[in-house]
Parts: C-alpha cells; structure tokens; sequence
C-alpha cells in the first residue's frame, strides 16, 4: 500500500505525534509536506485559556488554513507521476473541533461556512495513517514538547478530543486506514518502530488494518 499511495495522510489527536511522523515520511519517501501550522493561528493560546471566548475564532482560523493549503496544492500541477505528498490533516476532520468546542449557535454558523468554502471535489487520501493514544500518553508528550500555547491543554480536553478522533474513524472509509496504538509504538522517536511500520504498511493489504504490537 505505502509504495503506491500518493496521497498520505497522518492524523491523530494532540499529541499522538502526527506532524513528527509525517515528517519522517517526507525525508523517508522522499514527498512534499503540507502541514498544519497551529504557530500561525493567533488565536490557539488564547482559545486554551478561554475556549467559551476564541473556539469561533480559532476554528475559523484553522479552516481557512486548510482551505487555502488545499486550494495551493490542487492547483499546482504535479512535475511528474511519481509526485507525492504527506499531510498531518484532513479537511473532513475539521468539524470534529467545531462540535466539540463551538456552542449550538456558533456550530450552526460554522458548518455554513465549512459547507461554502469546502471545495466541490478536494483530494482524497490513498492513504490515512491514524495514531492512537491514551489521555495520560496524550498530555505526557505535550508536556515534553513544552510548547507555551499549550500550557493550559488539561487531561479532561484530551479525553474528549481522544473519543471524538476515535468516533470520526471508527465511521471513516473514505481511503484506506491504517490505525496505530502509538501509546506502544513510538515511530517519530524509535527508528525500529518506525522501520516496523514501514514494513507493515508496504505489506497492508486490507482496507482497514491495526497495529498495535511489535513482532
């Protein structure tokens, strides 16, 4: 699956470690990165100290990045076949955030603007690796990671972003899934996990795999 696949997503909540290893698969592969880039949206560190006050701001902030990062991409022709491209997002994961921190009213108003700005026929992924993790995993990396914005991120958000991401991929089956327990495997840190991975993916056959175990 790895060897003709695209287009490949990684996702995962906060902390799973998705842009690290989107990373590694861009030097790896070699491909092109499109990555998220939260240190652009002015919004995040006052949305985690009040999220009642800038979750409207801070979503909007996020679509509009996705929209305009997707809209570059699609309309840069690729140089040849062999073009290839990592991402740490998909656009259809947008909505996720907004339901779980935009009041009824605003969640209304949003998914207005989602629907007008989504493009009629955006890329789909060949693609989609998902990490998994624990709250505790979850909020143990950002507290390494130290990054300011995230100071005020406490166990509780990352339960309910942890479920959300769960709910929204237990339904997805818009492109091949590969789902890693990266509370046991650590693929941005360890290189034997990440060799490991990337066996496992160049022999995925089903649409649907987990990987949770080393062999």
């Amino acid at each position: 699956m790895l060897d003709k696949a695209r287009y490949i997503v990684v996702e995962g909540p906060i902390g799973a470690g998705k842009t690290s290893l989107a990373r590694r698969l861009c030097d790896r592969l070699p491909a092109e990165g499109m990555f998220e880039q939260p240190e652009a949206n002015p919004f995040l560190g006052r949305f985690y100290q009040n999220a009642d006050r800038w979750a409207m701001s801070t979503q909007l902030s996020f679509l509009f990045q996705r929209i305009d990062q997707l809209a570059a991409h699609m309309a840069t022709p690729p140089a040849d076949e062999d073009r290839r491209v990592v991402s740490d997002f998909i656009l259809d994961k947008d909505p996720l955030f907004a339901g779980l921190n935009l009041a009824e009213e605003e969640l209304a108003v949003y998914q207005r603007i989602f629907d007008a700005m989504k493009p009629p026929a955006p890329p789909q992924p060949d693609l989609v690796i998902y990490l998994q993790a624990r709250p505790d995993t979850l909020m143990d990396r950002i507290r390494r990671r130290g990054l300011d914005a995230e100071r005020r991120i406490t166990e509780h958000y990352l339960e309910r972003v942890a479920e959300r991401y769960a709910r929204f991929f237990y339904q997805y089956d818009a492109a091949p899934l590969f789902v890693v327990d990266a509370g046991v495997l650590n693929p941005v840190d360890k290189d034997e996990d990440f060799e490991l991975l990337l066996d496992r993916l160049r022999h995925m056959r089903s649409y649907r795999e987990f990987f949770g175990y080393a062999e």
